[in-house]
């Protein structure tokens, strides 16, 4: 199996949450004094009410009077009640606006609080996401082995959801009694504080180095799937330089966890069996622990307020059965610093085991720490053929070397990229089996700024590839040459002479394809051009014979449209020679177009017609001035941009002065492909020194001979 080197770019975090207490204000209180200022209010009307009654109890009073005294005696009588009224109106006015502002306020607040709730959602699913989004957060890459053992979340696995305190605690506010309080106001302040006070549905996640002995119990499906969830979390974000994971089974519980024979860190760094590195997989604890014998010298007793191992990798034991010696240090009672053994359990725990116990049940969650119900929630699960697919994803990486916080800055060797070990022991019997569609004539020539290989392909879009004809511009110094060494070392590894041929030409005197012209693939080294134009010539009339011997073959074939049709009829079994694929690198192209402006029209022809025909062109120049292509830039559908002399030939290349702008570091450049779409990249140094066992002998070194054998998570003789 090829490899592929992580180096692990700077950790990138999701936008921090506030955190601050959130005081909420207090609800109005009720009016104070209601009774004494309406009475007030009414003492002056009763005052002229009694003067009327006053002419009515006068014996000597005019009849005039009388009539007078009545009509004064309802005009009070309505005076009386319309100040009443409008006393009770006004109260009830005041109290509303006062009611009407307070719950505006919390609706405010409300949004506010749902702001927060969202973020920290939003940061929570990135930290800890679902089992069933491991596998793109693999496929995608930058966050791939993401934690470091000095980072606060080390040993951090989510296990299900359930609710959480908001991040912006709410706080009630002192108030007065309740009677006193406006009690929809007081009613709207306390259903706030309910139904905000948390959230629901969010990350559980336990910290491995908190606990020395788990035990997953339930239901035997359920236990299971999730303590799956549980060890795909942790080596999905956690390197196998900094997480150990071994694996004690029963004989009858092998096929629930042979997945993880996949894992990068599960095998055991210079041990091997029949079927390569030997895997930390086993029925006995006791042989595991003298496998691990190394990693666990030394350590300390199990202390949760101890210091954290940060030189040692956190060891992580999957028991589900198996055989558990009495003298195991795994199983001692106090356990040990920086091991974490997580015990699954089918059915009910007669007695509580270890330090904390994780019961699963439909829909529940259930932990338990000292006795005490610590949290309850909703368990994860992963189903065992996920779990395969995951660990088949994580099987090729492997970590390259130390991380480099400037991945775009590092030297990379060619042989490291590629995952070849020692250069001199290639085998090019697995390097060359035969490619899948989708891996044909595609390569990595360097890596990003997330640390990941950058690939390029030389296929046509219509394959999902970048293709089939390019363009690479860089100054002197910029590590143009060395590009096009690891592009085409690159192919040659990967590719057989049979499926892959090169015409190699270089017009600055041969120095970019030096020592090339003895690999099967190459069928011409074209050099010294400048100094012999017939050579030049001779190419054009090879080429344009090999464009028109291609649209014969496929003629008389069987009328075949194109090479990609004729391939699938030969691998279906029709009697058609091999026809390769022939890809031309042209170093310093505009030198040769200076000597020989008509040699356009040929690069245009095979612009028009090479995807049929499966020829590729590969355009290498110092300079590019506007115009010089002339109707060729049309055909060029991916851009290398190396830093170049001018922004002006940046842009001619790019479309953007990006280029210009890059750092005075070989090597450094912009790979631009479809329509907008521009990558940022550093390319591999493949002219270094060669040095015996390859960059990291030590670690990947491997038996002389080997023999086919079947690969399974147990030992193979």
């Amino acid at each position: 199996m090829s490899q592929i080197v992580i180096k692990r770019p700077p950790r990138t975090l999701p936008p921090e949450v506030p955190s601050d207490d959130l005081q909420l204000e207090t609800p109005p209180e009720l009016p104070r004094g209601q009774q004494e200022g309406m009475l007030m209010q009414v003492l002056p009307t009763l005052g002229m009410g009694s003067s009327v009654v006053f002419y009515f109890a006068s014996p000597n009073a005019h009849p005039f009077m009388r009539i007078m005294g009545v009509v004064m005696l309802v005009s009070t009588a309505a005076m009386v009640v319309s100040q009443i009224v409008r006393h009770r109106r006004g109260t009830q006015g005041q109290m509303a606006d006062v009611r009407r502002d307070y719950l505006r306020y919390l609706a405010q607040t409300r949004r506010a609080v749902r702001r927060t709730a969202l973020r920290q959602r939003d940061a929570q699913l990135y930290l800890h996401p679902a089992p069933e989004q491991l596998w793109s957060v693999v496929a995608e890459g930058s966050r791939v082995w993401e934690r470091r053992s000095g980072d606060d979340d080390f040993g951090q696995v989510r296990i299900g959801l359930g609710p959480q305190r908001l991040a912006t605690p709410l706080v009630a506010p002192h108030t007065a009694p309740v009677d006193e309080l406006e009690p929809l106001c007081a009613g709207a302040m306390q259903r706030f504080l309910a139904v905000h006070g948390q959230l629901d549905g969010l990350p559980v996640a336990l910290s491995l180095r908190a606990f020395y002995h788990v035990t997953v119990s339930g239901e035997p499906e359920r236990a299971q799937a999730a303590a799956r969830a549980l060890v795909a979390q942790a080596v999905t974000l956690h390197s196998p330089d900094d997480l150990v994971v071994a694996v004690v089974t029963s004989p009858g519980a092998l096929p629930r966890w042979d997945w993880t024979k996949w894992l990068p860190h599960c095998q055991v760094a210079g041990q091997f069996d029949g079927a390569g590195t030997r895997r930390l997989f086993g029925d006995d604890l006791g042989e595991l622990e003298q496998l691990l014998a190394g990693t666990l010298e030394g350590r300390p007793r199990f202390s949760r307020d101890g210091r954290p191992l940060l030189d040692r990798p956190h060891v992580l034991v999957v028991l589900d059965g198996g055989m558990v010696p009495p003298a195991s240090a795994f199983a001692a009672v106090e356990g040990m610093q920086g091991v974490t053994v997580v015990e699954v359990v089918p059915g009910e725990l007669d007695q509580p085991r270890g330090d904390l116990s994780v019961v699963v049940r439909p829909e529940r969650l259930w932990l338990d720490s000292g006795g005490d119900v610590a949290y309850e929630g909703v368990p994860d699960g992963l189903s065992l053929p996920a779990a395969e697919a995951l660990a088949r994803q994580l099987a090729p990486l492997r970590m390259g070397g130390q991380d480099d916080d400037e991945p775009l800055l590092a030297n990379l060797d060619f042989t490291e990229l590629l995952g070849l070990g020692d250069a001199s022991s290639v085998d090019v019997a697995r390097t060359w089996r035969p490619r899948s569609t989708p891996e044909r004539l595609r390569v990595p020539i360097g890596v990003g700024e997330d640390g990941r290989p950058v690939m390029l392909d030389l296929k046509e879009a219509a394959q999902e590839g970048m293709g089939p004809h390019g363009l690479c511009v860089g100054a002197t110094g910029s590590g143009k040459s060395e590009l096009l060494r690891t592009l085409v070392l690159g192919l040659a590894v990967t590719h057989s002479s049979e499926t892959l041929n090169f015409v190699l030409a270089d017009f600055k005197g041969g120095a970019t394809f030096a020592g090339m012209s003895q690999m099967p693939h190459v069928a011409a080294v074209i050099t010294n051009l400048a100094d012999d134009l017939t050579l030049v010539d001779r190419m054009g009339d090879a080429i344009r014979g090999e464009l028109q011997r291609r649209q014969e073959l496929l003629r008389s074939a069987g009328n075949y449209a194109n090479i990609h049709d004729y391939e699938k009829a030969r691998a279906a079994g029709a009697p058609l020679e091999p026809l390769a694929s022939l890809v031309l690198v042209i170093d310093e192209f505009s030198e040769l177009l200076t000597a020989k402006p008509d040699f356009i029209d040929m690069f245009i022809q095979i612009g028009r017609i090479g995807r049929s025909l499966g020829v590729h062109l590969l355009l290498a120049s110092q300079r590019l001035e506007e115009g010089r292509l002339r109707g060729l830039d049309t055909y060029l559908s991916y851009r290398i941009g190396l830093r170049t002399f001018s922004a002006a030939e940046s842009r001619t290349a790019l479309g953007v002065p990006d280029a210009y702008h890059l750092p005075s570091v070989p090597g450094s450049g912009y790979l631009k492909f479809g329509t907008d779409e521009m990558v940022r990249f550093k390319a591999a140094y493949v002219s270094g020194a060669y040095r015996a066992g390859g960059p990291d002998a030590t670690r990947d070194s491997r038996p002389a001979e080997r023999r086919p054998a079947l690969f399974t998570a147990p030992p193979v003789p």
